[in-house]
């Protein structure tokens, strides 16, 4: 008589995993977190440093990969309210190619216990922080975000914090370590899993310089002839819903108002501004496609000599890369030499 032998499969019991995790922004000048706003510099901002504030709500959610079925869902979901002492200055000293540089570091301990199946796990930790509450189009949670596209597609609406674009930093979906996005956590590869995350700014830095050749400045001798600029303005900006997680893939938005425009200079009575000045904002960055090509259409209003009308009203489409890891900064230079005619115009540029 032949034995039959069954094989039966038992279901590996489930382990508490411990997920240390350690959120950071990247700076470039360290000084007291006790004084907000803090003066730093985020990586992918050129220029001097500015002022930003600390964030003060900080959203995190991870996400599980089923090693059978390979579907992703969410493991674990969380909102902390911040204050200023809870981002001390440190230096990175992570896996990201930045040792060394100077870095805000979320002092408390943030420590995720995980319900693993077996001893197999992977995962991934996204996080969004910012100076103001976020309104998102799901729920961050489980009941709202079913899928790893449900988290990738996710955005929040740019409407009630347009003042503070520059003040809210994510984990960008493409920014990778080993092929792999760089918030992931294996136990193929750790016996302990640890992930150390860098968050980077959302909005891109819009940089506006304007020069009125010396000749043409309004002087004593020529007062007829002369130029100068009285009135600048930004418009039509990114307002709707923006990606948390894919900054450069935003395609458009419901356009701020003429109320809500950025006016750079409104006759000003300032001398010095009425002839050359620099001034920076911070917008969702948004792409357009010309000729199978990706540009950022910054459109803008310029008057000179307190003119009426529409004065000129150009459209300069700037070259991005969509596929970028860090949101762009986008250069816009105006050197005037004669008044300026009420017309306008598209200019592409490519960079």
């Amino acid at each position: 008589m032949a034995l039959a032998l069954a094989g039966c499969k038992v279901n590996e019991p489930e382990q508490k995993l411990g997920l240390p995790l350690s959120i950071c922004l990247p700076a470039n000048e360290v000084q007291s977190a006790r004084y907000a706003p803090a003066a730093r510099r985020a990586i992918g901002d050129p220029g001097e440093t500015e002022l930003f504030l600390f964030p003060y709500h900080l959203y995190i959610i991870v996400m599980k990969q089923d090693n059978t079925t390979k579907v992703w869902s969410v493991w674990h979901a969380e909102e902390r309210t911040l204050k200023d002492a809870d981002w001390q200055p440190k230096r990175y000293s992570g896996p990201l190619p930045t040792m060394e540089d100077s870095i805000y570091q979320y002092t408390e301990q943030i420590n995720l216990t995980l319900t693993a199946g077996g001893s197999k796990f992977y995962g991934r930790v996204y996080a969004v922080a910012s100076a103001e509450r976020l309104s998102f189009n799901k729920t961050w949670s489980s009941s709202g975000i079913a899928s790893l596209d449900d988290l990738l597609s996710l955005t929040f609406n740019t409407s009630e914090v347009q003042s503070s674009l520059q003040h809210i930093y994510s984990s960008p979906y493409n920014l990778t370590l080993n092929g792999d996005y760089y918030g992931s956590f294996n136990s193929n590869f750790q016996r302990v899993p640890y992930v150390n995350l860098l968050l980077y700014h959302i909005a891109a830095k819009v940089d506006i310089k304007w020069n009125v050749q010396e000749e043409k400045r309004i002087n004593k001798e020529d007062r007829e002839n002369a130029v100068r600029l009285t009135y600048m303005e930004a418009r039509n900006l990114f307002n709707g819903n923006a990606y948390c997680f894919k900054p450069m893939r935003n395609v458009s938005g419901s356009a701020l108002t003429t109320d809500e425009s950025i006016a750079i200079i409104d006759n000003s009575e300032d001398e010095g501004r009425w002839w050359e000045g620099r001034y920076y904002f911070y917008t969702i960055p948004y792409t357009i496609t010309v000729g199978g090509k990706q540009y950022y259409p910054l459109q803008m209003t310029l008057k000179t000599n307190g003119s009426a009308g529409t004065g000129y009203q150009p459209t300069l489409n700037l070259r991005v890369d969509t596929t970028a890891k860090f949101v762009p900064w986008l250069r816009a230079n105006f050197n005037l030499t004669a008044p300026l005619e009420n017309k306008t115009e598209t200019k592409t540029v490519d960079n």
